[in-house]
């Protein structure tokens, strides 16, 4: 894998546009009030990253030259305002990840990670950026181990500094920045600045969130911010500014990342990580210093389909998501081409049984194979097509109900890396997709990890818990006679923890761009992206009604559907298949653009926003 790191381009001084910016201050769109729920237990195979918090009807948009899908609707103006004044997509990516950290802080922000992918149109290019945390250069691999060598239960691990990897998401984007950037830096930074200093509106989702979170609170900080003098959480509508995050984005406006990577700041990260009083972590000032981002040669693959040829470009290793989805689309082409729904929208039984046999299979080589691979040889073969034509003979009429790992490399042993499912990913994610008016596309998808990640609340920002996302348990037990095995994802110095995450970009056959689209939602965003894509391409459903339809897929498990859909009919077809179905929360935040062209109408843009979060889809 080839590394650059561009240096900042300098930094413009932080300017007043009070009028505009007052317009992206304006209050929040209003959500449709959350169902009562009670209480969450601990994350589980069967529980979604993020609660839900209800349904908001979502229309979609069109556009002609450029548009804009957050998962919240300050962050999506931001970026749009940064659109209009002849920013690219990558300046307006910027834009809105700090909103998010303001706005949407259990999902992302300055304190997490991320992945970018970008298209130029000059070229057609795709690159890939990770922005991905690493372990501290003094963990090792029984970070998550007690006393005993046992591993830890997951909340013990998650809540303090231990979980605490180096975040990554400011240097990466300001790389990114260094060389797909038309505006000044600190302009970017603007709207986040003054909305933390002006203030904005408790959402009901932000308000569901810290209610039932049962950990927030235990950091002083976070305390504050986040509730009143009583302990209770600010109510929808409540007019919540942030004064100390304005001042964090105000110095990493000037200084760029050096801002957050070294001085006082550095300094306070490091001290809330090593001094907590009950979950100290090694996190150093050093560490924070010397975080690279990595530019990665995109994972493209094709896929053809009765309208078109595509390829499928998203991230790979440390990322699992290009692989799976890769894996699923090749594997639902390979046995048959089944679809998922009717030109009604209607969820077809014959399709949900192929996608979640092919879900089981990827999940099978997930677990197996994939890791850091500047630390772990992943098999190259894993998106081959013969490869996955073999893997899609054991598909049948009847649930295969867990699938084993196939063997991509003849001769190679399979390396023995399974991971229990404790290890299932549970991040606090959000995506955000972006069109500009030159072309450029922006896929990005960006986490802390767990809601309200590590529960550190440092200079106004929440720190990740994304150590959590390597396994917990090294190594493997010892089976017949054999020595224990290392897991591929255990935790090592420097190390980047391997993610779902799955920012995806689609060309057609001639290179040019088709389609951003992602989502958060932790091990699940295989299938929510996997699914989206093909209901959009090969079924040939609009965006905003595949995005809309209720969720399903298998994680190589039960078969899980979205619980509070009418899906009686499906679930019915399937425990015939011998399925075994469970009905559960699946809250995706799905965002997605596609490019439309017709004859005599030119071309133009369709954007769709996930109805299970706040997100709104705009354009001009």
């Amino acid at each position: 894998m080839k590394e650059r790191y561009g240096s900042v381009r300098s930094m413009g001084v932080l300017t007043a546009r009070l009028m505009i910016l007052a317009c992206l201050a304006a209050g929040a769109v209003q959500a449709q009030a959350p169902q009562s729920q009670g209480p969450l237990s601990p994350p589980a195979l069967s529980q979604a990253p993020e609660a839900s918090s209800g349904r908001i009807a979502q229309q979609g948009a069109r556009a002609r030259r450029m548009m804009v899908a957050t998962a919240n609707p300050h962050a999506s103006r931001a970026a749009l305002q940064i659109l209009r004044e002849g920013g690219s997509a990558t300046d307006a990516a910027i834009a809105a990840q700090m909103v998010l950290t303001l706005t949407e802080p259990q999902s992302s922000g300055i304190g997490g990670g991320a992945f970018l992918m970008h298209y130029s149109p000059v070229g057609r290019t795709v690159q890939a950026w990770d922005g991905r945390e690493t372990a501290p250069s003094g963990a090792t691999e029984r970070l998550f181990l007690d006393a005993q060598g046992k591993p830890l239960a997951f909340f013990d691990a998650v809540v303090g500094g231990r979980s605490v990897g180096v975040p990554g998401v400011v240097r990466m984007l300001e790389a990114a920045h260094a060389e797909h950037g038309r505006l000044p830096w600190a302009r970017l930074f603007e709207p986040a600045i003054l909305l933390a200093s002006q203030g904005f509106e408790v959402s009901p989702r932000l308000h569901r969130l810290i209610t039932i979170d049962r950990h927030l609170r235990k950091d002083p900080a976070a305390a504050a911010y986040f509730y009143d003098r009583q302990g209770q959480p600010w109510p929808v509508g409540h007019l919540l500014r942030n004064p100390a995050l304005a001042d964090t984005l105000g110095q990493i406006a000037k200084r760029g990342s050096l801002a957050l990577h070294s001085g006082p700041i550095a300094h306070d990260i490091v001290e809330a990580v090593q001094r907590h009083p009950s979950n100290p972590g090694v996190l150093t000032e050093r560490d924070l210093a010397f975080y690279k981002p990595v530019v990665r040669d995109a994972l493209c693959t094709p896929l053809p389909t009765p309208r078109a040829n595509y390829r499928i470009c998203g991230m790979p290793p440390p990322s699992s998501g290009a692989i799976a989805v890769a894996q699923i689309l090749g594997i639902l082409q390979a046995a048959g081409a089944p679809r998922l729904a009717d030109a009604q929208g209607e969820l077809q039984a014959d399709g949900l049984h192929v996608f979640t046999e092919a879900g089981r299979l990827a999940f099978a080589d997930r677990n197996q194979y994939v890791a850091d691979p500047d630390h772990v040889d992943v098999p190259a073969g894993l998106t081959d097509a013969a490869y996955l034509r073999e893997r899609a003979q054991q598909v049948g009429e009847r649930s295969m109900k867990t699938a084993t790992a196939g063997q991509p490399e003849r001769g190679r042993p399979a390396r023995q890396a399974t991971l229990p499912p404790m290890n299932l990913e549970q991040p606090a994610t959000s995506h955000l997709s972006i069109v500009d008016a030159r072309g450029n596309a922006v896929s990005m998808t960006t986490t802390i990890e767990d809601a309200f990640g590590a529960r550190l609340m440092v200079r106004g920002f929440l720190l990740n818990n994304q150590l959590t996302d390597f396994s917990f348990a090294p190594r493997n037990a010892a089976t017949d006679g054999k020595p224990p095995t290392a897991v591929a994802n255990r935790v090592e110095p420097d190390k980047r923890p391997r993610s779902s995450m799955a920012p995806t970009l689609v060309l057609d056959e001639h290179g040019q761009l088709m389609m951003a689209v992602g989502s958060p939602g932790g091990s699940q965003i295989i299938s929510y992206v996997a699914r989206t894509l093909w209901l959009t391409l090969h079924d040939g459903l609009g965006i905003q009604q595949a995005i809309s339809l209720p969720n399903f897929g298998s994680r190589n498990g039960p078969t899980e559907l979205e619980t509070g859909m009418a899906l009686e009919v499906q679930q019915q077809a399937l425990l015939a298949r011998g399925h075994e179905v469970r009905r559960i929360e699946m809250t995706s935040g799905l965002q997605g653009i596609v490019r439309r062209c017709a004859l005599r109408q030119g071309c133009w843009l369709e954007g769709g926003a996930d109805p299970r979060r706040e997100g709104l889809v705009i354009g001009d």
